[in-house]
């Protein structure tokens, strides 16, 4: 049986804090960072990676397309 495994990039210098990935995300596998970028945004990052499905909501609700989502099929032993 197969299991599918997510990541996600974020394009942290285009990310401007909105939070709308962080509501959209159902496995809460994305917070905002305490860290800011180059326009002082606190921006998107994966606070719980193990968690992460590759649904890709968070990248669809993402008004300036700066997720990018990956997805793996790993066999489940």
């Amino acid at each position: 049986m197969a299991k599918m495994i997510g990541s996600i990039e974020v394009d942290t210098e285009k990310c401007k804090g909105c939070s709308l990935c962080v509501v959209a995300c159902p496995t809460d596998v994305i917070a905002l960072s305490d860290k800011v970028n180059g326009k002082g945004y606190n921006y998107a990052y994966m606070s719980n990676p193990e968690a992460c499905t590759g649904c890709t909501n968070c990248a669809l609700v993402c008004p300036d397309s700066c997720i990018t989502v990956y997805r793996q099929k790993v066999e489940v032993v």
